[in-house]
């Protein structure tokens, strides 16, 4: 990508050919979150761009790398807020999402951003590459087969770790809710 290369204006370029993608992974990220809350998905796609202006040492592939680089961006965005807005151990205050079509989840058992991010942080600390998908595909929205080529795996494996990995965020995250 030119931009990766050292073209300043590429980004802003980039941006508005991606715009309806980047505002997809924000809806997702944002989704299960209560109307009024402070951050809306077109504050989390300003906030994953002015993120992504500060991370140009990055050696760019391709569409699917800068998307997933854009959802890893909105959900440090959405953890960074919760926790600014007085994330407490058992929920207090914190950003919900829900874990709908992405887990397995339900609409009825939404759980905070931040004992997600924790899980997909002790999941990555012993299997790196199921937190990748995990959030690729929940935050980011990618399909299997543009997971697997961003890893570089096949979709049969993406498939295998996917259900391995909503799994144990699930056991994690109702240990979480007591």
């Amino acid at each position: 990508m030119a931009w990766g290369a050292g073209d300043g204006g590429a980004l802003e370029r980039l941006v508005p050919l991606v715009e309806a993608e980047l505002h997809r992974i924000a809806r997702r990220c944002m989704k299960g979150e209560r109307l009024d809350h402070s951050l809306q998905a077109t504050a989390l796609v300003n906030e994953a761009y002015l993120r992504l202006v500060d991370t140009q040492r990055v050696r760019w592939q391709d569409r699917s790398h800068f998307l997933a680089m854009s959802a890893r961006l909105m959900r440090r965005a959405l953890v960074d807020h919760a926790r600014a807005r007085g994330y407490q151990k058992r929920g207090g205050g914190a950003v919900r999402v829900t874990l709908v079509e992405g887990l397995g989840g339900s609409d009825e058992r939404p759980h905070d951003i931040v004992a997600l991010d924790e899980a997909l942080e002790a999941l990555a600390a012993f299997d790196d590459r199921k937190s990748r998908i995990v959030e690729l595909r929940f935050f980011g929205g990618l399909t299997n087969e543009e997971t697997a080529q961003e890893l570089g795996i096949s979709v049969a494996t993406v498939v295998r770790d996917w259900k391995l990995a909503k799994a144990w965020l699930l056991r994690e995250l109702g240990h979480a809710d007591g």
